[in-house]
Order: C-alpha cells, then sequence, then structure tokens
C-alpha cells in the first residue's frame, strides 16, 4: 500500500478525530450525571452528593478542557489538508459548525466557570443551573456536529452550481436530515453509558478496596439503573439505525454485514474474515436469513451484495465487517451488567459481589471502545466519499506533498502521546486519590454485608425483678 498524501491525510483525520471523539462522550455523560448528583444535594441536603459532585467535578475539567484543545486541532485540518472539501462544501458544513459556537460553545463558556469554581461563591441554585446549562450545552454541541457529519452521511437540501460547489436550498432539509434523528439518539445513549460505565467501574474499585463505601454504593445504584434501562434501549435505537444505514447507504450496510452476493435471505455473519481481494468470506460462522432479518426485519428479503458496485466504491469491509461486531458485542456486555447487576441488588449482594464488581472494573472503558468501533463503521463505511454519493475523498484532499503530510502525522502522534496521555494519567490517578483526597482505611467485609441482625436467643428464663429500695 502506497503512503500517498490522500492516504496519509486520511489516517491523520482520523486519528486526531478518534482521540477527540473519546473527550465528548465523556463528557456529555458526565455533566448530565453532575446536575443529577447536585439535584439530589439541593433535595436531600446529604454531604454525600456534595462529596460526589466535587469529586467528579475535577475530572470533567480535565476531560472538558481535552476535548475543547482537542477539537480545534481538528478543525484545522479542514483548511490545512482538506482545504477542496471546505471549499466545496463551505456554504453547507460552514453555517453548521458556527452555529454549534453560536450556541453550544457560548453557553457552556458562559456557565463553565461557574460551575468549576463557583461552589461556594454564588448561591446553590444558581450553581445548579449552571451545571445543568453546561450539560444542556454539551448535548446540544452533540445536535449540530452531528447534524453536518449525518449531512455528509444522507445529505439533502442542497445543490451542486456550475462551479461545483454545493449550495443549501432548504435548510431544514440539511439541518435535519433522514440520518440526524437515528445517529443523535444512538450517539447520546452512547455518551451516557460510557460515563456511566466509567463511574460504575471507580465505584466497583472503591468497593473491592473497601473505600468510600456509602459514595461507592450511591454511584454504582445510579449506573445500574442507567445501565438497566438505557443498555437495551441502545439495541433499540441501534436497530433503527440499522434500517436507516440500509434504507440510504445499502452499500455500508452490505459492508456491516460482508454481503458480496445479492440473495434473498442473506445469512448473518457471526465470525468470517471478509477478503476484499477473494470477495468473499473466509472462516464463516453464519446465521442463514439473519443479516435480511436484521436489516429490513424480513428474514427472506433480497440484500444487495457488494459485487453489485465497482470495486473502486466499496469500503474497506473487513474493517467496517469487525467494528461492528465489537460495538455490538460490548453493547451485549452492557445489557448483561445491567441485568446481572439488577439481580444481585434484589439478593441484597451488589456491592459484596466480588467477580461482579471486578467485572465492572473491567468494563470502565467498554464505552470509549464501543463509540470508537461506532464511529469507524460510520466514516470508513461512508469511503470512498466525504459526501456520500456525491464528493469523493480523493476530490476532497488539499494539493500537499506525502512528505509534509508524514511529518505533522509524526508531530501529532508524539504531541497527542505526551500531552494527551500526561491528561489521562491525571485523570486515572484523581480516581486512585478518591473522593476525601486521603486514604481510607479498609473496612470489614463484614461490615459491607447485608446481614439481617438475629434475634438474641430465648433462654425461657424471666428476667430477674429489680431489687426496691
Amino acid at each position: 500500500m502506497e503512503l500517498d498524501a490522500l492516504l496519509l491525510s486520511r489516517i491523520q483525520f482520523a486519528f486526531t478525530v478518534s482521540f477527540h471523539i473519546i473527550f465528548p462522550s465523556f463528557t456529555i455523560g458526565l455533566s448530565a450525571y453532575l446536575a443529577l448528583v447536585e439535584w439530589k444535594y439541593l433535595k436531600t441536603g446529604k454531604e454525600l452528593y456534595k462529596e460526589i459532585y466535587l469529586f467528579l467535578i475535577k475530572v470533567f475539567a480535565v476531560a472538558f478542557g481535552m476535548g475543547v484543545v482537542s477539537g480545534i486541532v481538528m478543525s484545522y485540518q479542514f483548511g490545512t489538508n482538506w482545504s477542496t472539501f471546505s471549499d466545496k462544501v463551505g456554504s453547507v458544513i460552514g453555517p453548521l459548525l458556527a452555529y454549534e459556537v453560536l450556541t453550544a460553545f457560548f453557553l457552556e463558556a458562559s456557565f463553565l466557570g461557574i460551575m468549576l469554581f463557583g461552589w461556594g461563591k454564588v448561591s446553590q441554585k444558581m450553581h445548579f443551573v449552571a451545571t445543568l446549562l453546561v450539560a444542556i450545552g454539551t448535548s446540544v454541541s452533540a445536535f449540530w456536529i452531528l447534524s453536518a457529519n449525518s449531512w455528509m452521511q444522507t445529505p439533502t437540501g442542497f445543490e451542486i452550481n456550475e462551479e461545483g460547489l454545493f449550495m443549501p436550498t432548504n435548510w431544514i432539509e440539511v439541518i435535519f436530515n433522514p440520518s440526524l434523528p437515528y445517529r443523535l439518539v444512538h450517539m447520546l445513549t452512547a455518551a451516557y453509558l460510557t460515563t456511566g460505565f466509567v463511574v460504575g467501574g471507580v465505584a466497583s474499585w472503591f468497593l473491592l478496596k473497601g473505600r468510600h463505601i456509602a459514595h461507592a454504593q450511591k454511584m454504582l445504584k445510579h449506573i445500574l439503573v442507567l445501565a438497566f434501562f438505557m443498555a437495551p434501549l441502545q439495541l433499540v435505537a441501534g436497530d433503527f439505525h440499522g434500517l436507516n444505514v440500509y434504507e440510504h447507504q445499502p452499500l455500508k450496510a452490505a459492508a456491516i454485514e460482508a454481503i458480496w452476493e445479492t440473495q434473498e435471505g442473506a445469512p448473518l455473519q457471526l465470525f468470517a474474515w471478509p477478503s476484499q481481494e477473494q470477495e468473499k468470506n473466509l472462516y464463516s460462522i453464519a446465521i442463514p436469513k439473519g443479516a435480511s432479518a436484521v436489516l429490513t426485519h424480513n428474514p427472506n428479503a433480497e440484500i444487495k451484495g457488494l459485487k453489485d458496485w465497482p470495486k473502486e466504491d466499496r469500503p474497506p469491509v473487513a474493517i467496517v465487517f469487525w467494528s461492528f461486531r465489537i460495538m455490538v458485542g460490548l453493547g451485549v456486555l452492557m445489557i448483561f451488567a445491567g441485568l446481572a447487576g439488577a439481580w444481585l441488588y434484589y439478593k441484597d449482594k451488589l456491592y459484596t459481589c466480588k467477580p461482579y464488581l471486578r467485572f465492572m472494573v473491567a468494563m470502565g472503558p467498554s464505552g470509549f471502545i464501543a463509540v470508537l468501533a461506532g464511529w469507524f463503521v460510520a466514516e470508513v463505511g461512508r469511503q470512498p466519499y466525504t459526501v456520500y454519493g456525491f464528493l469523493r475523498t480523493s476530490e476532497s484532499a488539499s494539493p500537499v506533498l506525502s512528505d509534509q503530510v508524514a511529518f505533522s502525522l509524526a508531530l501529532f502522534i508524539i504531541i497527542y502521546t505526551i500531552i494527551f496521555g500526561s491528561g489521562t494519567t491525571y485523570i486515572l490517578n484523581l480516581f486512585k486519590k478518591g473522593i476525601t483526597g486521603k486514604p481510607t482505611p479498609p473496612i470489614p467485609a463484614k461490615a459491607m454485608a447485608f446481614k439481617k441482625p438475629k434475634p438474641k436467643a430465648r433462654t425461657g428464663k424471666k428476667p430477674a425483678a429489680k431489687k426496691s429500695k
């Protein structure tokens, strides 16, 4: 494979956007959870909620900062590596990104200072309003970014003029393009689950170490409710999103399921190695008619195969195929975590079942991996187009030399590893330090168990009467 300027530019953008998406997917959910915790503090007055808030706000501050920095760097590449793309679609994408700045970013920036530094300096209600508005701002930001990206997946409401420029004709159709509702719900749910399993993993680690028991129990209970209801909801949202992909991007759908031949009752590949060169699946283990049932809800439906498109129009099938299965596999584990946790809670063993707590610790980073895998499916599956069906990636790149892109890519790898590696290490140290910042002595296992006090044994003897003076 020749590392030309186009491929290097794609790798560089994939590298920077992969780093960036980790932080918004965390801060969207964490800001919402902080709003919930502060609301509980206002409602109950319990110091426990205040201590959880002040512990997690430090994590939010670092993650939010790294998300902003990585987002700014990523946007510069539209001018350096993808100037032709910016020139052709700037009239559509530019305003959407500007709306994100004018609405979401200004809202976050206005109240972030109060949220981070206003505890004890403004009224508690005002501080809660600031936290709530920052949480709303992160979701509004996700709306505009996903609107722009979804338009690239399912472009509507535009025309191409004589100069080859994309010009908007209907902003409602541009903003609310066919894939936006499904992708927005899918992404926001993913962000909440990502945060949930990070918080649940930290809480489980505290319980295993016998630290901050009351705080950890409350945090784990919150996350159990989230996983129990939202993980199955994510499965349903993903199913609707899959139907939308099959309707508007059938080539991507065929790559997701590695379907090479057009056929009725297409099988669902549980395991396979899609060979782009041989145009078939190696080592295949499949469920008959499964792909047709998933993609259309009709097990006998005809699915168009990859061979019906020219080779140069097909995306890298193996990346799309395996990324989708990683995402779905982690989603199934999240559903299991919610169901198993609910059963343990019913049995009064949630906080003392060490295998489950270890499982939750291991699931801590699962949301990040699932989000990255999902974005690989969406973005790699869109290839070889930047604007699906209209503008090819090869027609979008800047006229730069491969040596220049290779040099900037190497710098990105070094700088990102140092800066974001340090930030991630700092967040992990915050988790390790704990809620109070001081090491807490382990609590005996008996104190953590849910055991009712045993009634005193009856001896059959009457208590001795008190002697009167």
